[in-house]
């Protein structure tokens, strides 16, 4: 069981203010959406809680089963889809969930061959991912991080490039995958988390 706390958690670029004093507390089951309008932090937010970015000061602690994880050690428990995350576009699609499998563990132990059904890119085995749309590859980083065997999954702007036949293959993947897993979405369109149980707005930590 991962449990997540955020305790006064405050991030400051120079003398301009992301988020302050911001503290909240997630658990296995959980879902939260962060929202705000563009440029409001929502990226800065879910990177430090990635561990990819320090806080300026306050806390953000991990615990599994009781015990404390190092930062060093976050990254085991979580994994990410982002507009800013770049695929290794020099590898064609097998490659690249191969390559992604190295690191993760996959979920319900399931083959490369059967998730890209799933992520209805099975006529593009070998295609270079270079050569993929914004959509196939909107797709392709949601697919691998909700089929990565871990507690932690976090989305920022998931529908970005998905058009509406896209939009619902995204709710009914989470609907079936969230799995009793922390789930984290950036977003400022409702219909990206509107299944969230938790919703947290930034405007109110300035």
């Amino acid at each position: 069981m991962l449990k997540i706390q955020l305790h006064e958690a405050s991030k400051r670029f120079q003398y301009e203010w992301i988020f302050k004093n911001l503290s909240l507390q997630l658990a296995q089951g959980d879902s939260l959406a962060i929202t705000g309008g563009n440029g409001s932090g929502k990226s800065t937010l879910l990177k430090c809680i990635s561990g990819a970015i320090p806080i300026t000061s306050g806390d953000i602690n991990f615990e599994h089963e009781g015990s404390p994880v190092p930062e060093s050690d976050w990254y085991r428990f979580l994994a990410i889809s982002a507009p800013y995350l770049e695929l290794p576009e020099e590898f064609n699609l097998l490659e690249l969930i191969n390559f992604h499998f190295n690191f993760k563990n996959p979920l319900n132990q399931i083959q490369p061959k059967e998730l890209v059904e799933f992520l209805y890119l099975d006529q593009h085995l070998t295609k270079p991912v270079s050569h993929f749309s914004s959509g196939m590859k909107q797709r392709l980083k949601l697919g691998l991080a909700l089929f990565s065997e871990v507690p932690l999954i976090l989305l920022d702007e998931p529908t970005s490039n998905l058009d509406k036949k896209g939009i619902a293959w995204y709710l009914d993947l989470i609907d079936k995958y969230q799995n009793n897993r922390i789930l984290v979405v950036c977003s400022n369109e409702p219909r990206e988390y509107e299944f969230c149980l938790q919703k947290l707005s930034l405007e109110d930590f300035k």
